[in-house]
């Protein structure tokens, strides 16, 4: 298939600005993770929720990709822009609420095991879920200066 090489989509700005921003926001996700509480684990690589929003990022990447290569005038910015907002506002809503009450009801299944010991570490609910306020703007603002660089180096 002429045309469907690596190398057409390494150079392919709308995958490789949005898969760079998603690869940088994993790292310093581990990476945070691992200074504040002084642990690695294997599940920050590819967990969701924490610093920076690897969610933002991705999509941030992909509407700045599109804004540089298509102009704000295109309909591919325009998909973009709206696909990051729809994104960037679930992370802060419900996916948030989610991990929040996945602290809650792990914290009571702690409770009520220690008494009746009827639950299990395997039963405990994900609580990195969603995304604080702070943590989709530092996602978006690296999003936004990975897809520039890589719009600006292709």
């Amino acid at each position: 298939m002429p045309g469907y090489t690596l190398t057409t989509l390494l150079h392919n700005p709308f995958f490789v600005a949005p898969a760079a921003g998603w690869c940088m926001a994993q790292l310093l996700k581990v990476a945070i993770y691992t200074a504040i509480n002084r642990e690695f684990r294997t599940d920050r690589i590819f967990g969701s929720g924490g610093m920076p929003s690897s969610h933002s990022a991705t999509v941030c990447a992909l509407c700045t990709a599109s804004a540089f290569t298509r102009g704000f005038g295109s309909f591919e910015f325009a998909i973009t822009f709206f696909l990051a907002f729809i994104v960037m506002y679930d992370a802060m809503g419900v996916r948030r609420e989610t991990g929040e009450q996945a602290k809650i009801i792990n914290e009571m299944r702690r409770q009520f095991s220690n008494m009746y010991k009827v639950f299990t570490d395997a039963d405990e609910l994900k609580e990195f879920v969603g995304h604080s306020p702070l943590q989709v703007l530092c996602g978006a603002v690296l999003g936004i200066i990975i897809a520039s660089l890589v719009c600006y180096t292709m």
